[in-house]
């Protein structure tokens, strides 16, 4: 291991049923003792998949700080665990408190290293199709024109909101549980805002199927990333890894993505990302 400053880095949306990414997430270490790893949800679909890899993580890095995706709160058939909804994301937490990874339930870390100090807090903050379709009147219509272009999230088969009667319900209760908890921050400490989900709608304009937005987050979140002084936002779910910036403040997909994806760009993205770092304030859009 080389040594150096203290990094803050991020990485999400490993997949690690992929075997091309399981070897790319071995290879991911530490620089230092003292680094930090946000992971920014979709580890895998399978309970034993998501504990083995943030297990190894937490073997390499002084801090992992995990927020969940869509693809952990899945019940696949295939998985040896069939908790739904609200059951299986308390599952995983239970696990990672197991691991002593910091969770969206647990006590927001403070980063003291280059860049901070910085309350890092992970968010689980669902959506609520309220990224509608382009042109959609409403939800339903919404629905009507990504199921017209064949652009139906597997979410609809695989995430339940139990106990909840909706995802949307489901989303609602995340949104005021942590909006009060953001709140609470002392006002004297700069946030970085970790989601699985951009927590803007603007991320979402490049997708190459727009109809695919109402299953990337809420209109809820807009104001938080000024509200609660995020020095920077984290996200990953697009697949699509860039920095954009939304009222001053760096938004910053971080994920890895499916090999199809990531083995065909000419070059891949820094990876993992580092957040907060003194020396790169670029503006890229």
């Amino acid at each position: 291991m080389t040594t150096g400053p203290a990094r803050l880095l991020a990485v999400s949306d490993l997949h690690v049923h992929h075997a091309e990414n399981r070897k790319v997430v071995e290879e991911l270490g530490s620089g230092s003792p003292d680094d930090w790893l946000i992971v920014a949800g979709d580890v895998g679909e399978f309970v034993d998949d998501i504990a083995r890899t943030l297990g190894r993580l937490r073997e390499r890095f002084a801090k992992v700080v995990w927020a969940p995706g869509n693809h952990e709160l899945w019940t696949h058939p295939g998985d040896r665990v069939q908790l739904r909804g609200a059951h299986r994301y308390e599952h995983l937490v239970e696990i990672c408190r197991g691991l002593d990874v910091i969770t969206p339930e647990d006590p927001y870390p403070v980063w003291r290293g280059e860049g901070g100090p910085a309350v890092v807090a992970p968010l689980f903050v669902l959506y609520d199709y309220s990224f509608l379709a382009p042109g959609a009147r409403d939800r339903r219509h919404s629905m009507d024109i990504a199921e017209r272009a064949g652009v139906v999230c597997t979410d609809e088969l695989l995430l339940h909101p139990d106990p909840y009667p909706s995802r949307q319900a489901w989303c609602a209760a995340r949104v005021a549980v942590t909006e009060e908890r953001l709140a609470a921050v002392p006002d004297d400490l700069p946030t970085v805002l970790v989601n699985h989900f951009p927590l803007r709608r603007e991320p979402t304009r490049v997708l190459r199927h727009p109809e695919f937005a109402q299953w990337c987050g809420t209109e809820a979140t807009a104001d938080w990333p000024r509200r609660f002084r995020a020095a920077e936002v984290v996200y990953g779910h697009l697949h699509i890894p860039r920095l954009t910036h939304h009222d001053g403040v760096p938004h910053r997909e971080v994920s890895l993505g499916y090999p199809r994806e990531w083995l065909g760009r000419s070059s891949r993205p820094e990876w993992p990302v580092r957040i907060l770092d003194p020396a790169r304030r670029d503006r890229t859009s």
